[in-house]
């Protein structure tokens, strides 16, 4: 049986080096998956010397490091900010499909003079109809109804009758929830 032959030395790619080129160095930014095979003193001195930069103008540079914080991929647009100038629910939409039979328009926006009706949770329309109050009051309004209701319900105010305290407490508690809720 033959012995294996023994795998060639590749040779230290720097000039004049006759030593074996056991190290594998980057060859530059253009030339990626490529290398050059050095000796330990030679990959040593290329690795202190090396730029991967090196040729690059200023704007190249600052758009590599744009770039870099997406990892280099393309990047799409999300959506349509329907609240920009000139956007008409009517045209076409980013992908170029138009809406002719308005299918897809959201709902009839209301005009800029109208105030938007604030939306509140069960709790505090529950709270609100405790004070006797609708989903239009305002905070002022919730304050003077609750003074009033306290007055009216105080036991201190009915010359002491205990009757009323259950309702009191209601009101207080709904209070405190409009409170909490930041309506009052």
């Amino acid at each position: 049986m033959q012995p294996a032959p023994a795998p060639a030395r590749q040779a230290c790619d720097h000039p004049g080096c006759v030593l074996g080129g056991e190290f594998r160095a980057p060859m530059g930014r253009l030339r990626e998956g490529q290398y050059f095979c050095f000796c330990l003193d030679h990959v040593r001195e290329y690795n202190a010397s090396y730029n991967y930069f090196n040729g690059m103008s200023d704007n190249d540079l600052l758009k590599y490091q744009k770039e870099s914080l997406i990892g280099h991929r393309p990047t799409w647009t999300m959506g349509v900010n329907r609240t920009a100038r000139g956007f008409r629910e009517d045209s076409a939409d980013a992908a170029g499909s138009a809406d002719p039979l308005s299918r897809f328009r959201s709902r009839a926006r209301r005009p800029a003079s109208e105030p938007r009706k604030p939306r509140y949770g069960v709790a505090a329309m529950k709270a609100l109809g405790t004070l006797g109050l609708d989903d239009n009051a305002d905070a002022e309004s919730i304050k003077a109804r609750y003074k009033e209701l306290v007055k009216r319900l105080h036991p201190d105010a009915n010359g002491g009758d205990r009757s009323t305290e259950d309702k009191l407490r209601e009101i207080i508690q709904a209070y405190n929830t409009l409170r909490s809720a930041k309506l009052a």
